[in-house]
């Protein structure tokens, strides 16, 4: 594997910002691990972070370097601070930053393929959300998604975290809006009759974001939505989410050509 920190300017944040990227190789000599890449250009997951992470936290803390290995897959890791992947009321446009800038800048430095059937979108707790506003709302654009022990209602982030929804969606009519809120974002795409991606929902059951996580899961069986649920017993915490990210890696249509 090709480990790759990127800094760059970002037009759209006017800001420089920062991700990691894991590009395959073909080795047969790495000791313990087995790699490969496709001739062409790569499919990719786009990983993303939690509130309190940064783009560095999936190396840090799993071994996603190994588990993408013999899977001839990139995954490119980028930095939103604590944005929760949004125009930010107070802040700069990160939901415009993710959904459009970033991955053209991506496949401008790298050979990532830009086919719909190629592309995947996965994270954790603030993450999980942002996996799941970027299918539900560019459907277009991502095959799968995946949230692990994701921040799924956004309506209850006002009183769980008062300060960061100030900064981030200012008032309850912008959290209750489009694209920031998935039970609409979900309605709207079922309605629209476009492909809609297929959906991983993974939670804990003594999370403290498990209720709305039930809440999304409800809402999108009630829909018809493509969605695989699991639950198992487990709190907000690596362990759980280290081991997950390799059930995630095992359910996606990598062999979908």
């Amino acid at each position: 594997m090709a480990f790759i920190q990127c800094d760059f300017f970002s037009d759209v944040l006017g800001i420089s910002s920062s991700m990691y990227v894991i590009l395959p190789q073909n080795a047969q000599s790495q000791i313990g691990m087995t790699s490969k890449a496709a001739p062409k250009k790569h499919k990719t997951l786009l990983l993303l972070h939690g509130l309190s992470d940064d783009h560095t936290i999936w190396l840090r803390r799993t071994s996603i370097e190994r588990y993408v290995a013999p899977l001839g897959l990139a995954v490119v890791m980028p930095a939103v601070n604590r944005s929760f992947y949004s125009n930010m009321a107070s802040g700069a446009d990160y939901w415009t930053f993710i959904s459009e800038e970033l991955p053209a800048i991506a496949r401008s430095f790298f050979p990532l393929s830009d086919r719909r059937e190629d592309n995947f979108v996965a994270g954790l707790s603030m993450g999980g959300y942002g996996a799941f506003k970027l299918a539900l709302n560019k459907p277009e654009q991502y095959a799968a998604a995946a949230s692990l022990s994701g921040a799924l209602d956004v309506s209850t982030f006002e009183e769980r975290a008062p300060q960061d929804f100030k900064l981030i969606y200012g008032t309850s009519e912008n959290v209750n809006a489009l694209p920031n809120n998935l039970f609409l974002a979900s309605e709207k795409l079922k309605a629209s009759g476009q492909p809609i991606p297929n959906l991983y929902q993974y939670c804990g059951t003594e999370d403290f974001l498990y209720a709305d996580n039930i809440k999304f899961r409800n809402h999108a069986q009630q829909l018809g939505l493509p969605l695989t649920y699991t639950e198992a017993p487990g709190d907000h915490s690596w362990g759980y989410w280290d081991t997950y990210i390799q059930h995630v890696l095992e359910w996606l249509p990598l062999d979908e050509q």
